[in-house]
């Protein structure tokens, strides 16, 4: 009876010696090698490395004690982000093969969810298109999480009936304005009290979490039924343009100056002519559709237009009358931007600052 009670303090004392080092050395590996990388308002990848030297004293410990420490650590599950990674355009297809028949396109910076990879293949799904596309022309992993960070971008759609917008991330303080139910804002920053940054009206306002709903929007491709809808759309809004000087119909014009009073209303005149210059720069570029409509209505590029709100200004006839100024300045070849073809509320990113937007 002794000799067992003996048996069993010297095992109770071993496992407690076990037990105090694992939790010493996950301790010291934990502040020492893990690393978290949280993006706010972006794409999040986790990385925590394990400790190989406390797990052979582990191991061995266990053999002391003819203890069965079978049970295999979880591996961290595989990125489904897939980007593209072309200038222009990919073709996407039913099969893995040159020869497949095309199903429809990713354009520069959409992305996609990988489903399927096979002898240099991805079958992803972008949008409404599902297809298999040649891995030369994608990113995986570390290189479409940065890519999708860029060029993606957090929006917030409100589900209160009204939401306040405030001047601080807090309930205290003073309020900028109302937001109506279903309204979709972009999120420029996002904080762990359960507060967002949005844009506005031009000044960075405040709005909590908990009456929005927050998704993170990557550009997605087209089906080859939508690409023949956009075209025959883009004809019709082309019917009564010129080139040449640019010109166009009073329509287009209105639909131009609806944009900017969207994306620059409460900018300088300077703001609101170089948005509308970048949209005539995207025609006049190889890389986007060739008419101020489709320039516009392109899969995910102006998230008024993605919303529903560019329709409504346009319609009700809500912008004033320095946008018509801006978008006819524009029509008429002027640009205060060069080419550039990109802007977005500015965020410290690198480019021409006019006003609180960043042109790039």
């Amino acid at each position: 009876m002794t000799k067992c009670r003996k048996l069993f303090t010297t095992a109770a004392g071993l496992l407690l010696s076990l037990c105090l080092l694992l939790e010493t050395g996950m301790s010291a590996q934990a502040s020492e090698d893990s690393y978290v990388e949280k993006t706010r308002g972006g794409v999040t990848a986790v990385f925590s490395p394990g400790s190989a030297s406390s797990a052979d004293v582990v191991n061995a410990t266990a053999r002391e004690l003819n203890l069965d420490l079978t049970a295999q650590e979880e591996e961290p599950e595989e990125s489904k982000l897939v980007m593209a990674n072309v200038q222009n355009a990919l073709n996407v297809r039913s099969d893995a093969s040159e020869e497949a028949d095309k199903v429809g396109m990713l354009y520069k910076d959409c992305g996609g969810t990988i489903l399927e990879r096979r002898d240099g293949w991805t079958k992803l799904q972008s949008g409404n298109i599902i297809g298999w596309a040649s891995d030369e022309y994608l990113l995986f992993d570390e290189e479409a999480l940065t890519l999708a960070n860029s060029v993606g971008k957090m929006v917030a759609t409100i589900n209160t009936e009204t939401l306040r917008v405030r001047m601080e991330p807090s309930t205290e303080s003073g309020i900028y304005g109302l937001l109506p139910k279903g309204e979709v804002v972009e999120v420029l920053n996002q904080y762990d009290d359960g507060w967002v940054c949005i844009d506005f009206e031009g000044d960075d306002g405040y709005v909590s979490t908990e009456f929005l709903d927050l998704d993170f929007v990557i550009d997605a491709g087209e089906t080859l039924e939508e690409i023949a809808a956009r075209v025959e759309k883009e004809k019709e809004a082309s019917r009564h343009q010129n080139y040449g000087e640019y010109t166009t119909d009073a329509d287009t014009t209105l639909l131009l100056a609806a944009l900017i009073y969207c994306e620059a209303g409460c900018e300088s005149y300077e703001g609101k002519v170089a948005v509308g210059a970048v949209v005539m720069n995207r025609v006049r570029s190889a890389a986007y559709p060739n008419s101020i409509h489709g320039v516009i209505y392109a899969s995910g590029q102006f998230t008024p237009a993605m919303t529903g709100k560019l329709n409504s200004v346009y319609e009700s006839g809500g912008y004033d009358a320095s946008c018509i100024q801006a978008a006819q300045e524009a029509l008429s070849g002027v640009s205060n931007v060069g080419d550039l073809t990109h802007f977005r509320r500015n965020n410290g990113r690198e480019g021409l600052v006019i006003g609180n937007h960043v042109f790039y």
